[in-house]
């Protein structure tokens, strides 16, 4: 299990940082993890899980998939050796009880777990990081800051 530290304050303003991070990330995440994504539209979400999910493909020598927003289907899967990804968003899910049916933390001990929109969550699980997107002042520079997760 992760340690929760303080929250860290990192700059992803650019896309390479953004990528940066999700290496960083990729080389922490353990089976049953759960990563809460929170942030505006456009913060750069999606752009982080794309490159974390391909990190995870790269790794273990598999096609890099086009990862995509689960918007609307609510969630993408991927197999990548033994590994499964769950990348649910729940922007679109307007009632708690919706979320029963999406089984979204039945046993994931198997499954690293990422959630973007995960406010309507009301009971946070265990092994939880969250890591929060936020645009600078002047909405030119973007951070994240982590909860749950120590990157040195």
């Amino acid at each position: 299990m992760h340690t929760a530290t303080s929250s860290d304050k990192i700059e992803i303003s650019s896309e390479k940082q953004t990528e940066e991070l999700a290496e960083r990330i990729q080389e922490k995440l353990k089976l049953g993890d759960i990563v809460f994504l929170y942030g505006e539209i456009g913060v750069g979400k999606t752009t982080f899980v794309k490159y974390l999910i391909n990190f995870y493909q790269m790794k273990n020598n598999v096609k890099l998939s086009e990862v995509t927003s689960p918007t609307y289907n609510l969630l993408n899967e991927y197999s990548i050796n033994k590994i499964q990804i769950n990348h649910y968003d729940l922007f679109r899910v307007k009632h708690p009880g919706e979320l029963n049916e999406l089984n979204l933390f039945r046993d994931n001990s198997n499954i690293i777990t990422l959630v973007e929109w995960p406010q309507i969550v009301s009971k946070k699980p265990q092994r939880l990081i969250e890591l929060t997107f936020e645009y600078g002042d002047d909405y030119k520079k973007r951070y994240v800051q982590t909860k749950g997760l120590i990157l040195n």
